[in-house]
């Protein structure tokens, strides 16, 4: 098998039923492929019919929402291709793309992770000048100043017209990789339920000499905002996941003085920012986003309270927050 597509799930039945209707149609002499879709328990009784309508594919059923980490891996227990190609379900492919994703990797074995120019459906390419957080550039005005004091070398790095740039890391939505680099870096790291893990994964690959490259010979449909934030509550809970994945981050890839500041930094500026926009919500509750940060607040504040006692910043939602408790 030369490659296996990997779709981790959850609740996505409508993007993943385009997405996996993008697959089906695909036919290819050249290369052989496989589908394994990863449904993070979505216990909505969906998951037989779409198993029954797609039955060229295998379906699997998580043991809970365990998380994008922890559903990506898994995928890859299953598969046998030489090549991982991890998907968001809100994605659609094709046989142009499949084909020059295998053989842009073939051809660049010191390329560790791949992936290729993804539009949404405006017609807008999405930014992939993406650069790994560090001291001078972790924050939003850290990193706009950063950006602008090094617009010049940044702009001999990204604007040019050869078929591969290399970013620091590339989003999650579009992953292809070797077998033996993913085991090389061992696969994803379990202490992210969800956001940053992609961040991580593309660390660990450049931090074991490969490179991050993308190409443009190739692009992906990929829905903006289709896996996420579908009401208050749920955009209440990612977001409080973007910055415990912050923590997370941090305590994965910084050391000493450098991450006591930037931890510290971080929970200041969350705390002091959500409680002046959860006071505010309070006379402008008509604005129903705004009730979101006094969600957040709520949320955070336990998760605080909880990496204080269990003496860890891993998300309680994450699979390696299982082991701890065990």
């Amino acid at each position: 098998m030369d490659i296996s597509i990997i779709i981790v799930n959850y609740r996505g039945w409508k993007a993943l039923d385009e997405c996996l209707e993008s697959i089906d149609t695909i036919n290819s002499k050249t290369f052989s492929f496989e589908v394994i879709v990863v449904d993070n328990f979505s216990n909505d009784g969906q998951l037989t019919a779409f198993s029954e309508k797609y039955s060229k594919f295998t379906f699997t059923e998580n043991s809970g929402n365990n998380g994008f980490s922890n559903g990506c891996n898994v995928g890859a227990s299953k598969a046998t291709g030489n090549y991982f190609l991890f998907l968001n379900p809100d994605t659609k492919v094709t046989l142009e793309a499949l084909e020059t994703l295998l053989q842009t990797a073939i051809l660049n074995p010191e390329i560790g992770i791949l992936s290729c120019l993804q539009i949404n459906e405006n017609n807008v390419f999405y930014n992939q000048r993406n650069l790994f957080p560090a001291l001078g550039r972790f924050f939003g005005i850290s990193r706009s100043i950063y950006r602008k004091v090094n617009k010049t070398k940044l702009e001999e790095r990204f604007n040019n017209t050869y078929d591969l740039f290399y970013p620091d890391w590339v989003t999650g939505a579009v992953i292809f990789i070797s077998r033996d680099w993913f085991h090389k870096i061992k696969g994803w790291n379990e202490d992210y339920w969800l956001y940053f893990e992609d961040v991580d994964l593309c660390k660990k690959t450049s931090d074991s000499g490969g490179k991050v490259a993308v190409t443009r010979k190739a692009t992906i449909f990929h829905q903006h905002g289709g896996a996420s934030r579908l009401n208050v509550k749920t955009k209440a809970l990612t977001k409080t996941e973007v910055i415990i994945s912050k923590h997370v981050y941090i305590d994965n890839q910084f050391y000493g003085g450098t991450r006591l500041f930037l931890q510290s930094l971080l929970i200041l500026g969350v705390i002091s920012e959500k409680i002046v926009l959860s006071f505010l919500s309070l006379f402008l509750f008509f604005i129903p986003k705004m009730k979101v940060n006094a969600l957040i607040l709520k949320n955070i504040t336990v998760y605080y309270f909880n990496a204080l006692k269990k003496q860890t910043w891993i998300s309680p939602r994450a699979m390696n927050y299982m082991k701890i408790k065990a």
